[in-house]
């Protein structure tokens, strides 16, 4: 696994042209930066901007990834509309990491979007946008590290950190109810599935921390889509979905000692901040310790969204500098 790894890395630093993407020493840095988009196109208007804005972030000679935190949309859960964005992904220049997000699987019980069979929605969606497992999307795709039974699932490293994609949506991690398809709570498939996919989860979490401390790496950074820290009051149906996820990072963060940034999608509004230094979060989650070494970044989305998030890889204790980029 490790070597299998360190060859995804090696392969992403000569894609991406890094002399140090791999590096043995802490302080280490290579000097790129990669993009973060995602709860986008959403709409006909967002939809039909989509290709001129992939050009700008092709455009920018700094970028060399591209992240997408999921929800390609809302309101349309066909077959026929994935293969659209596929195609859509398939004009981004550098390596593309894909995760899903809950409104291309989990939401598609919903009567608005043709009452689809959530399962039957995220196998399709795997083998749409993962037809090759251990390969990015984009047109210069590489080679990384993919999750046994979740190809999704991905890690690899790049300028001195280790990076990783975890399938975590929105809709409570879709513990919340198929109404549409006349259901009041939980299926036991919906919940097997559900159960499933934390455990792969919590695993890649732990083994990315290993990797990380293995390679003496500068930083951890994890992409999600959903936000489990969002604002407002939350019920215990939100706590169940990402209890033990959050615990799971936080124990992690907290022994890596080093950087760790979480980007994540789902909310729609952007947020910077240390949501395991809250008296809310850390009480909410049964903390009894901050970790304030974790930052999370939410970005823009939704059929409002005008910007996209350039991370800049720095030398010194920052590691990554986040600018919002406005589209033009």
């Amino acid at each position: 696994m490790r070597r299998a790894a360190r060859m995804a890395g090696a392969a992403l630093a000569l894609a991406l042209g890094l002399s140090g993407a791999v590096t043995g020493t802490a302080g280490a840095a290579t000097s790129y930066s990669f993009a973060v988009i995602g709860d986008v196109p959403y709409g006909s208007t967002q939809l039909g901007l989509f290709p001129k804005r992939i050009a700008q972030i092709n455009a920018d000679p700094n970028v060399k990834m591209v992240s997408h935190l999921g929800d390609i949309g809302s309101g349309n859960c066909s077959s026929s509309y994935y293969q659209k964005i596929k195609s859509n992904f398939d004009k981004f220049v550098d390596p593309l990491v894909y995760t899903p997000g809950d409104n291309e699987w989990a939401d598609c019980h919903r009567a608005s979007v043709g009452r689809g069979n959530p399962l039957e929605r995220l196998a399709t969606v795997r083998s749409v946008f993962f037809p090759a497992p251990g390969r990015t999307l984009g047109q210069n795709a590489i080679p990384v590290s993919a999750q046994a039974g979740y190809k999704e699932n991905v890690s690899f490293a790049a300028g001195g950190l280790t990076l990783t994609t975890l399938h975590i949506v929105g809709s409570e991690n879709d513990r919340k109810p198929w109404t549409g398809l006349g259901y009041t709570s939980p299926t036991q498939p919906q919940l097997t599935e559900e159960a499933d996919r934390v455990e792969a989860t919590i695993a890649q979490i732990r083994s990315t921390f290993v990797a990380a401390k293995s390679a003496n790496s500068r930083a951890v950074v994890l992409l999600t889509q959903a936000d489990m820290f969002a604002p407002g009051t939350q019920g215990s149906g939100y706590r169940r979905a990402f209890h033990s996820i959050v615990r799971a990072l936080a124990s992690e963060a907290a022994l890596f000692q080093r950087p760790v940034f979480l980007f994540n999608g789902d909310s729609h509004g952007y947020v910077k901040d240390k949501p395991l230094t809250t008296t809310k979060w850390k009480t909410f989650y049964g903390l009894t310790g901050s970790v304030a070494n974790l930052s999370r970044v939410t970005i823009e989305g939704a059929s409002s969204v005008d910007e996209w998030v350039r991370v800049n890889v720095v030398s010194g204790p920052e590691v990554l500098q986040i600018q919002r980029v406005a589209y033009t």
